[in-house]
């Protein structure tokens, strides 16, 4: 009597076994024919499409911004400009310096301020790296429509 008890229940586990494999193959079949690569019909190994040169939108003024606390974007171009440990480009102009010679809004008064509500005398480590918030405009169309309205 009790091997009986125990073949079937090998069998049942045997049987559950097979029919999750089966389930998890059809399931990862399914995904697998539905999903298409980003790149298109190019294969892997070939190289990628290089990104266009779009041209920057130049606002002189600077550019609107479409919600409060927005960060300014970029009215001009920034290609040749350098952020890195042992200098930041945008400083040149945008300096507590620099601003009024150069004719350029001042960086705000939050980017001297540590985490911890400490003002410094030069720009703190979190907002040093200004691209991370502040990014340049093309006269590029949108990809998708916008039908966002600000304040």
């Amino acid at each position: 009597m009790f091997k009986n008890i125990k073949s079937t229940k090998t069998l049942v586990k045997k049987s559950l076994t097979i029919f999750l494999l089966a389930m998890t193959a059809v399931m990862f079949s399914s995904v697998a024919m539905s999903v298409q690569s980003l790149r298109g019909d190019s294969a892997l190994d070939s190289k990628a499409n290089k990104a266009g040169k779009h041209k920057i939108d130049t606002v002189e003024g600077g550019i609107e911004r479409n919600f409060e606390l927005q960060p300014p974007m970029i009215p001009h171009t920034i290609d040749k400009y350098r952020i890195s440990l042992k200098g930041n480009g945008c400083m040149k102009c945008h300096s507590e310096k620099a601003y009024k010679k150069e004719k350029a809004p001042k960086v705000g008064d939050s980017h001297y301020v540590t985490r911890d509500g400490k003002t410094l005398k030069t720009i703190s480590s979190r907002r040093y790296f200004c691209t991370q918030c502040h990014a340049p405009q093309t006269k590029d169309n949108p990809l998708v429509d916008n039908v966002y309205e600000g304040i």
